[in-house]
């Protein structure tokens, strides 16, 4: 049985008004920016759900982008998030769309920086809560709740272990280890949850991992 804690219950500390709709939203958008781990400048949001109906009233839209331009659920600039995107040369637009068989508080982003994008769909599961489940055409489980080192890597032999062992060298113990491709040979998504933040110097040392071609983190949260 999950273990459910007394800010599960009150909810988190947030700048409302819907823990779900706004909340969530902010830590959704929040995580599209940490995993492509530059500025954003241009990021194209599919509304599936509760989110498409009721995304105005809730402010769900103003949220999304808030996280996009780094803010947290407890940001006093959130009301403000669409002005300041704006001044800070972000282009995005809003469509709905059908996202499936998912959560009906579920989003789909494609986001881009200066190098490289992203896409990704995660849905806000409840007081603040938030469920990653696919990332650039990959199913993921990321809910926050670990450290998570992402790699985008050549399918081919070694280069999970040579990553996995780079995490050992440092001492970061492993919780959970997911990889992901879509057909054998090709590339493929590496996501080690951990129970220790993952400093800068091991992303490097994993960044010199051969074939390895991408490396993220994602901070607990």
């Amino acid at each position: 049985m999950a273990r459910i804690g007394l800010f599960d219950i009150v909810g988190p500390i947030m700048v409302g008004p819907s823990s779900s709709h706004t909340a969530g939203a902010v830590r959704l958008g929040l995580a599209a920016r940490r995993i492509l781990g530059a500025h954003i400048q241009r990021a194209k949001i599919a509304l599936h759900g509760s989110f498409a109906a009721t995304y105005w009233g809730h402010r769900t839209d103003v949220a999304l982008i808030a996280g996009l331009l780094g803010m947290g659920m407890d940001d006093e600039r959130i009301p403000q998030a669409l002005d300041l995107a704006k001044k800070a040369g972000l282009d995005y637009s809003f469509e709905s769309r059908d996202l499936g068989d998912v959560h009906p508080n579920s989003v789909w982003m494609q986001v881009e920086g200066s190098q490289d994008q992203i896409a990704l769909a995660g849905a806000s599961v409840g007081g603040g809560r938030i469920q990653i489940f696919e990332l650039n055409g990959f199913e993921v489980e990321v809910d926050g709740t670990y450290t998570v080192l992402m790699t985008r890597h050549r399918d081919e032999p070694g280069v999970i272990a040579e990553v996995t062992k780079v995490l050992a060298v440092h001492g970061i113990n492993i919780a959970f280890l997911d990889v992901s491709r879509k057909t054998r040979g090709s590339e493929a998504l590496l996501l080690a949850e951990t129970d220790d933040p993952i400093p800068e110097i091991v992303v490097q040392h994993v960044q010199r991992v051969p074939g390895v071609m991408v490396v993220r983190t994602l901070p607990s949260f």
